[in-house]
């Protein structure tokens, strides 16, 4: 879709849109509207994220390293001992301990 394409749809008004087959052309703009402006945001904070990781390994930080505490502390406790014994267990049968 065109910039010109793109910007005549977002300019639809309620008047635009209809109820068919039950569904509320209205409501359903603007749910989609929505999703659109956060998809958005998503994007950006994508963005922000990247940069600070460039940040980090331009200090000398290992970016891997830091991706996998980051994905460690989402992990309550318990199941963060349970992921640490796992590791353990499958290196010391493939004799990496």
């Amino acid at each position: 879709m065109s910039a010109t394409e793109l910007k005549q749809a977002e300019e639809t008004t309620a008047e635009d849109t209809k109820d068919v087959g039950g569904v509320a052309g209205a409501r359903l703009k603007s749910l989609i509207e929505r999703i659109e402006r956060l998809e958005e945001e998503k994007a950006a904070i994508g963005e922000d994220i990247k940069d600070v990781y460039a940040e980090a390994k331009g200090t000398g930080f290992c970016t891997k390293t830091i991706r996998k505490v980051i994905s460690l502390r989402k992990l309550d406790k318990e199941k963060r001992r349970e992921a640490d014994d796992m590791l353990v267990l499958y290196k010391s049968s493939l004799g990496m301990e």
